[in-house]
This record gives C-alpha cells, sequence and structure tokens, in this order.
C-alpha cells in the first residue's frame, strides 16, 4: 500500500482535489444562504457531496433558481 501512495504522481492530482474541494465549499454555502432552489434542498446537498466534481457543477447549473 505504501509503494501505491509513492508511486502517484500528486503533482497532476493535488489541483484537482484542490478544486473539488473548493467546488464542494461554495456550493455548499451557496445552498444553504439562499432561500429557493429547484428541487428539495436535500437532494442538492446529496448531490454535491456524492457526485464529487461534477455533483456542485449540475448544482450550479439547474439548482439554483434565477
Amino acid at each position: 500500500m505504501q509503494e501505491l501512495f509513492n508511486e502517484i504522481n500528486w503533482a497532476v492530482i493535488a489541483p484537482f482535489l484542490v478544486i473539488q474541494a473548493i467546488l464542494l465549499l461554495v456550493a455548499l454555502i451557496d445552498l444553504f444562504r439562499i432561500d429557493k432552489t429547484n428541487g428539495p434542498k436535500w437532494m442538492w446537498i446529496f448531490i454535491i457531496v456524492i457526485v464529487n466534481i461534477i455533483g456542485p457543477i449540475l448544482y450550479f447549473i439547474f439548482g439554483r433558481r434565477q
């Protein structure tokens, strides 16, 4: 297992992890600040947290009411 972590190129993976964390936080903060969404808030929390990098993007495209 230790050898697997040593072989991973973290310079490639780290930016994706940072982008995912930022998107997750911004989407959750936005979700809790607005009053109405397209669909129930619990569903959007589930999508944002479980669907990784695509979930927050889906929320910003389809979940927010304009």
